[in-house]
């Protein structure tokens, strides 16, 4: 079994924000949010965080995202007081790993992209070769900047036996050619780091602790090369955010090419990577997919859409509009311009049509509501008609009433229906009517003033000043 400590203890003051930097979201989850579930997959036995800054906000943030989502593992948190280096962070770890016998791992909180499969293999190479300590290193095309991590042959025949790393401005020319850098991460045999942690010193510049000191007396020490280098980097202001939300996104676009979804125009598209899409789905331009967000196959989806967690069925298709929060079952049609909020439940075969609203309501299928109308707190049966302009008058200023309508009835244009109210089934709302009670099954109901003719009327004519 594993230990995994997560260093969340730092403020981020480039990022200029009074939020923690580890809480800032990289699309639908935060940077510390992304990190944890990176280590599902190894099963850890113990998940620590190590907080700081903000710690009583950063607790709440992360027991929510524990409560809420399958993680498989608890969240114990460790309270950094003075954030003195990584070193110091670890060193907090002491009192309650006291007797712990296997791996620790150490993980950057503000390092979001690594993949579940690196971390699972940086653990294996720890543990098939016996390591006191494995480094996570990477190949970067143009390392300046950072430390560079100096290996020699191990028994293996690899380079990657770790002798030291040497900070840039310390680098010799011929040194600075080194690429391999030093990503941050660890794996550690914590019984021989727990001996080596209370002697750590603060004899350098900066002053602090540093875990990377402890490497030095540890044996044998491999570095691990990360096979795409563009998984350790860290985030350290709002453009390194950025450019990471951009890693991402090219990684899922790629994924879902490569299943079968066809994205029109890729560089204009933004989907979370936990959305799933179904094969021979079109993505048109402009178009967004957040949250827990689920498309069938063989929709159609934009252009100019966006939708966020909800549940999308097979043969939709959704034409600049706005779904959040629902649900469309399969080969509806949905806009242009529509808008499905709160719980919104559209059943198979239906049109929501051109500037139509739905909020929390349920339609039953093959009924069409197709422009101009708002249904909030309704229950619609089959095979209903919303003429134009039909409206459910849901709020009575200080709550919210439903309404009904039953399988087969029509409402006609510009009609109002008054809740709470219930329509029967086959019931005709004439056009223009006011319904305010309710209406039983196969009639018809007129709710409008008599129209009045006067001939030979005319507006009288201002008198000219």
């Amino acid at each position: 079994m594993v230990a995994v400590a997560i260093l969340a203890a730092g403020r981020g003051t480039r990022m200029k924000s009074s939020l923690p930097k580890v809480l800032h979201p990289l699309g639908s989850k935060s940077l510390v949010e992304r990190v944890l579930d990176s280590v599902a997959d190894i099963k850890p036995s113990r998940v620590f965080a190590i907080v700081g800054y903000e710690a009583g906000r950063v607790r709440t943030a992360l027991t929510d995202y524990a409560t809420t989502h399958d993680l498989g593992y608890e969240v114990e948190f460790v309270e950094q007081t003075e954030q003195l280096g990584t070193g110091h962070a670890v060193q907090q770890l002491l009192p309650h790993l006291e007797g712990f016998g296997e791996e620790l791992l150490v993980l950057n909180g503000d390092v979001p992209l690594l993949r579940p499969a690196t971390i699972a293999q940086l653990l294996e190479t720890h543990r098939s070769r016996g390591n006191g300590a494995t480094i996570l290193t990477a190949q970067l095309p143009d390392p300046t900047g950072y430390g560079r991590v100096f290996c020699v042959q191990s028994e293996t025949g690899e380079n990657d036996k770790f002798e030291s790393i040497i900070e840039h401005r310390d680098c010799t020319p011929e040194q600075r050619q080194n690429a391999r850098i030093n990503a941050g991460i660890y794996c550690f045999d914590w019984p021989k780091l727990e001996k080596v942690l209370p002697t750590l010193n603060t004899n350098n510049d900066q002053g602090e602790y540093y875990i990377t000191d402890a490497v030095n007396y540890l044996s044998p020490v491999t570095a691990m090369d990360v096979s795409d280098y563009q998984e350790i980097f860290g985030i350290n202001d709002r453009v390194q955010l950025a450019n990471a939300y951009g890693m991402l996104q090219q990684r899922k676009r790629e994924e879902l090419m490569r299943a079968g979804v066809l994205l029109i125009d890729p560089a204009s598209v933004t989907i979370d990577d936990s959305v799933t899409v179904g094969a021979e789905t079109v993505i048109e331009p402009q178009t967004h997919l957040r949250g827990s967000t689920t498309i069938g196959a063989n929709c159609r989806i934009g252009p100019g859409s966006l939708i966020e967690n909800s549940a999308i069925g097979d043969g939709v298709t959704a034409m600049y509009s706005v779904i959040s929060d629902s649900s469309v079952a399969d080969s509806s049609r949905i806009g242009p311009y529509a808008h499905l909020r709160g719980e919104a439940e559209i059943g198979a075969n239906c049109r929501i049509g051109n500037f139509v609203e739905v909020k929390q309501s349920t339609i039953g299928d093959r009924t069409n509501a197709a422009h101009l109308s708002y249904l909030g707190n309704a229950t619609l049966g089959e095979k209903v008609n919303i003429g134009a302009g039909t409206i459910t008058a849901n709020y009575d200023g200080a709550n919210k009433h439903p309404t009904t309508i039953g399988d087969g009835s029509k409402t006609g244009s510009n009609s109002v229906l008054v809740a709470p109210i219930e329509i029967g089934k086959n019931v005709t709302i004439a056009a223009g009517s006011t319904i305010t009670k309710d209406v039983e099954d196969d009639t018809l109901a007129i709710g409008r003033a008599r129209q009045s003719v006067r001939k030979g009327w005319k507006l009288k004519s201002k008198p000219s000043e």
